[in-house]
């Protein structure tokens, strides 16, 4: 296991707004590890299900102790057959097709947006829910098909069991069709980077506010020199932090927790990850950190804002990459790039210190400054854009838009600051006069709006 703080889950001592459903690491990294074969999996187990459910009736009809219908039948033996052979072949055919239409859509994800984006698509619940039900449905007509029998001295054919898996193809396609148009809806470069926004604004909507007073900067830098320090048993990203549950467990040990990383970075095996004050009680809450601290493989966005600006700034590099020259995808990242910094900007601040029922400071995590996702949202889409005047003059105009909506003076000064970069980026391009005069009209309208008050 490995030190980590989970989700914003977390509560200050006392105060009924921390109350939130707590998650362990192990549900945590079931939740990150994301895959098509569960859904489909559970599927497949209640078309067995549904099968023994339908063949009691069946089975009561030929021993005579339950008479069904005569409408209720599609033919005799010869006719089932044929009718459950047609349904195999053919829903055996789409299942196979459904499956290569995901692996080329994973595919051609993976080089239009990037291998990041991959998990958006697995976790996608129609892919997982169209496959399940196909699969489900072949399974069900195998089983019907193999009970479906006729020899000298009985025959037995299951009318229930057989409309049953009529009505089954027909849903099968049912969801065919809408899965085929949430794929072609899914892969538009601006649904994508709208869904990615999407997910930040549902992430921040569960943000607690720090609880206390925070420790003054001297005393943060003695508990880290003279704590006792928790190191990482193996390598990956800090996914989670259970706040309620490490600040419970300082609590009880009368020690304070300090979370050297935030969510979304990165640690090496056998580094320090927390630092427990006073020393003595690092032993006791070792457990406890590694229990409720969550490494994987992979970012998530749960508690790792900075994820969701990654994610769109890497869709944008790769449209104003010289491959794909995609102008117009870069300029809609940088829309969606300046509603996400709003986002975080309207939301309630990031919390990095909680307090018990006493007031006194129990945890501490590495905060995430807005001023740093700016940074994050412009640097690497000004340097791919040196050479295109549309997205620079664009990102000006972005920040001239934004920059009063920011909350403070630190944030505006970072906007300030991608502004005289975006400005001494294109005096080194090569453009047209034309261009250079936009860019110093748009330059000037952020300059002013972004100017700290």
């Amino acid at each position: 296991m490995v030190v980590c703080v989970g989700r914003s889950d977390g509560h200050g001592g006392g105060d009924d707004s921390f109350t939130f459903e707590m998650s362990d690491t192990r549900s945590a990294r079931r939740r990150a590890n994301v895959n098509l074969w569960r859904v489909p999996l559970a599927l497949t187990a209640g078309a067995v299900a549904l099968f023994a459910l339908t063949m009691v009736p069946d089975t009561l009809d030929t021993y005579g102790v339950i008479h069904l219908p005569t409408w209720l039948t599609m033919g005799g033996i010869d006719d089932a057959r044929a009718i459950l052979s047609a349904m195999l072949g053919c829903v055996s055919t789409v299942l196979a097709l459904i499956f290569s239409v995901a692996l080329l859509v994973l595919s051609m994800v993976a080089t239009l947006f990037g291998p990041r984006l991959l998990y958006r698509f697995l976790q996608d619940w129609t892919t997982q829910v169209t496959l399940g039900v196909f699969l489900g449905t072949f399974v069900y007509l195998c089983l019907v098909f193999l009970v479906t029998h006729q020899d000298a001295h009985t025959t037995f054919i299951p009318q229930v069991s057989l409309i049953t898996g009529w009505l089954l193809v027909i849903v099968s396609f049912g969801f065919l069709v809408f899965y085929s148009h949430r794929i072609a809806t899914s892969i538009q470069n601006p649904d994508m980077v709208a869904r990615i926004v999407d997910d930040l604004r549902a992430s921040v909507q569960v943000r607690v506010p720090s609880s206390g007073d925070d420790l003054a900067p001297e005393t943060i830098a003695q508990h880290m020199r003279e704590g006792e320090p928790i190191l990482a048993s193996e390598s990956g990203y800090v996914q989670e932090i259970n706040h309620s549950a490490l600040i419970a467990a300082a609590t009880e040990a009368q020690a304070v927790i300090h979370v050297r990383l935030r969510p979304g970075q990165f640690t090496l095996a056998r580094e320090p990850i927390a630092f427990v004050w006073p020393a003595s009680r690092g032993a006791a809450l070792a457990d406890a950190i590694h229990d409720h601290v969550a490494l994987g493989r992979h970012r998530t966005l749960r508690q790792d804002s900075e994820f969701a600006i990654a994610q769109i700034v890497e869709i944008a590099i790769r449209a104003l990459s010289p491959a794909v020259n995609d102008t117009f995808t870069g300029v809609a990242c940088v829309d969606w790039i300046g509603d996400a910094l709003l986002v975080l900007a309207d939301a309630p601040p990031p919390q990095h210190h909680w307090a018990d029922d006493k007031g006194e400071t129990r945890l501490r995590v590495r905060p995430l400054p807005l001023a740093r996702l700016i940074k994050v949202g412009f640097d690497q889409i000004r340097q791919s854009a040196t050479d295109n005047p549309a997205v620079l003059v664009r990102m000006l105009d972005m920040a001239r838009r934004i920059a009063p909506r920011m909350p403070g003076d630190e944030e505006r000064r970072a906007l300030l600051d991608q502004t005289t970069a975006i400005k001494e980026a294109a005096a080194s391009a090569t453009l047209v006069q034309v261009d250079r005069d936009d860019i110093e009209t748009a330059w000037r309208g952020a300059t002013a709006s972004a100017a700290p008050r």
